[in-house]
């Protein structure tokens, strides 16, 4: 069904507590980084032989990055200062071992880039039908207590946010091991005194990074909170962008957008300013580190005999031994934005599903007739809080059953339960003698068609969407079910009649038109049950009642229940319960339930129907 409709029982829980920018906020939750980067981990090992490609390139490419310095180092040695002479043949030879060093780095640097942007897109791709595909198995009750524009920045923004960790993070972290660890055991092999200077820069960028990481992390997950409630807002603005416009709401809409916008910008920029701090200190250090390498390579060259070389190749090493902690330190930014939304994936992808099928569950017989019973069901979306209380009824098969009673009485909370789109607390719903809980749930779905207030269309055609109940459905199938619905008229006036592209985002239909196409719809299902939610609410007197007398076709045989507050359009029923915070506390055929004067009587007269008028 669809969510907006429920949203209208009051009896059903809602993240919103008043409006305000702060509803679309998700609530903080304690955060579980290890277990996050496992995660992802996990994720990376779906494409282990690309990957171990990967790695391999990478290593060979940091070894050979590593090695560059060396054998520069060694070129320098082939000229002799004490003489003066230059040893032609050997500067020569490592000039060209130095140049296609630098060749074989280019080519295999390329690769490998290429190489795992290809993985991390594939990646992204099944992440992202993965989370599509957990999102269809997910009960109601998600999307009754989510913001919209949350999920959808999660299926967006945060999955591509792992993409980046997967294209960079991975590859530069394997490299900077590499390239830091070889630096260090060809610096040792050269020079023990000048691997030591070197290694001062070590524990000031571990430092500096450490309180960088500290300061910038909660920013980095204010920004992820704050864009999916940026996107929350905007779509349920520009959805009800004709109601803010009626009732003059611009300023607050604007306050509201303000609001956040401002919590995403100072977070962004917190977290920009932290992270931008992090190059600029690191050259300090850098430079700071060369210049003592270059002092003390100085003093050790002039007087105790060090090859010019060895110092050239350790002005090389203290630039190279930083740049891989730099690295590390700088993916911060990229790792703690990925972290962060890769949390606010995981925490989808372990959301509880809809319960699955019992082991024995059947599938509905072709001859279902369509009896339903409410065996003494009670239900609360929360625990503490019984919506329905002791609900008991029986309709027949082919009986019409007429739910009344104020808003957030639980009507629709009747119907949801009959549906299983949840499953009763206690007791048992019956579809021909069966709990519903023993039917296979989408076959079990499939015996239902649906009308509601508020017409769900998709983008598409005009026969695409009557066609959504039964694709296999014939042109002529279709044509026949509009003409049932009353919708061909207005249809064939269509530029491209049921060839019109529509959106279900768009207003290029009223919405009495939408409703007209909903009930075709459930007229092409052929669905033993029918299930109409003030389904002639939109469409004018006389439409009324053309379409009353198509659903009076289109209810014969087949088992229906009517949600009303026009008590004029369901006076025919077989049976009309009234419903009262919860509990059935009348029930009778219209004429029966006028003669008691109670509840319904009250309700009818209010309406000016009598037993007598329609």
């Amino acid at each position: 069904m669809d969510t907006r409709q429920l949203q209208r029982d009051t009896s059903l829980p809602t993240f919103r507590r008043g409006l305000g920018a702060n509803r679309f906020r998700p609530a903080e939750r304690p955060r579980d980084t290890k277990r996050t980067v496992r995660r992802i981990i996990k994720v990376y090992m779906r494409q282990k032989i690309a990957l171990f490609l990967a790695v391999l390139l990478t290593s060979a490419t940091s070894a050979i990055s590593v090695s560059i310095p060396y054998f520069v180092g060694k070129a320098y040695n082939a000229f002799d200062i004490v003489t003066g002479k230059l040893d032609h043949p050997l500067l020569f030879r490592f000039l060209l071992i130095i140049g296609l060093l630098y060749l074989s780095n280019w080519i295999i640097n390329t690769t490998e880039g290429v190489l795992m942007l290809r993985v991390s897109q594939l990646l992204v791709r099944t992440l992202r039908k993965e989370f599509f595909d957990k999102l269809q198995k997910l009960p109601l009750k998600f999307y009754d207590t989510r913001p919209h524009g949350d999920t959808m920045s999660r299926v967006t923004n945060d999955v591509e946010s792992i993409s980046s960790t997967i294209a960079q993070a991975t590859t530069q972290f394997i490299s900077s091991i590499i390239t830091f660890t070889g630096s260090l055991v060809l610096m040792l092999s050269l020079s023990v005194p000048l691997t030591a200077v070197t290694l001062i820069c070590v524990p000031l960028i571990i430092g500096l990074t450490v309180f960088i990481a500290k300061n910038s992390r909660p920013h980095f997950i204010g920004q992820s909170r704050n864009l999916g409630a940026l996107g929350g807002l905007i779509e349920e603005t520009i959805m009800g962008m004709r109601t803010v416009k009626a009732f003059g709401q611009k300023r607050r809409i604007l306050s509201e957008f303000s609001e956040i916008n401002a919590d995403l910008t100072r977070d962004s920029y917190m977290a920009q300013v932290w992270s931008g701090l992090m190059m600029p200190m690191f050259n300090v250090i850098n430079n700071l580190t060369f210049t003592l390498v270059a002092l003390t390579g100085g003093l050790l060259a002039a007087g105790n005999g060090l090859p010019v070389g060895t110092v050239v190749s350790f002005l090389n090493y203290s630039k190279q031994i930083g740049r891989p902690l730099n690295n590390v330190a700088g993916m911060f930014n990229t790792v703690l934005s990925a972290l962060a939304g890769a949390e606010r994936v995981f925490e989808v992808m372990d959301t509880e599903e809809e319960a699955p099928d019992r082991e024995n569950a059947v599938e509905p017989g072709p001859s279902i007739s369509g009896e339903v019973e409410f065996d003494h069901v009670t239900f609360g979306y929360t625990p503490d809080n019984p919506v329905l209380h002791d609900i008991c009824f029986k309709v027949e098969p082919g009986q019409t059953i007429a739910l009344v009673g104020e808003t957030g009485s639980g009507k629709t909370t009747i119907v949801n339960l009959l549906t299983r789109f949840y499953d009763v607390d206690s007791g048992s719903v019956k579809v021909d003698g069966i709990d519903v809980r023993d039917y296979k749930r989408d076959s079990l779905r499939r015996l239902f068609s649906v009308v509601l207030q508020d017409t769900c269309l998709f983008s598409g055609t005009i026969m695409d969407n009557i066609r959504y109940s039964r694709v296999t459905a014939t042109d002529d199938e279709v044509v026949a079910a509009a003409r049932m619905a009353h919708a061909d008229e207005f249809i064939t006036r269509l530029p491209d009649g049921y060839g019109t592209f529509i959106s279900g985002s768009t207003d290029t239909l009223s919405e009495g038109q939408k409703q007209l196409l909903a009930i075709a719809r459930a007229v092409l299902s052929g669905s033993p049950i029918l299930i109409l939610d003030e389904a002639t609410s939109s469409v004018d007197t006389k439409t009324e009642k053309d379409i009353q007398r198509a659903l009076t076709r289109l209810m014969e045989r087949r088992t229906s229940f009517l949600i009303a507050h026009r008590l004029s359009t369901i006076r025919d029923a077989d049976v009309i319960l009234v419903i009262k915070d919860g509990r059935i506390v009348e029930r009778g055929s219209h004429a029966e339930l006028m003669a008691k004067r109670g509840l319904y009587y009250s309700m009818a007269k209010s309406q000016g129907v009598t037993e007598d008028s329609a």
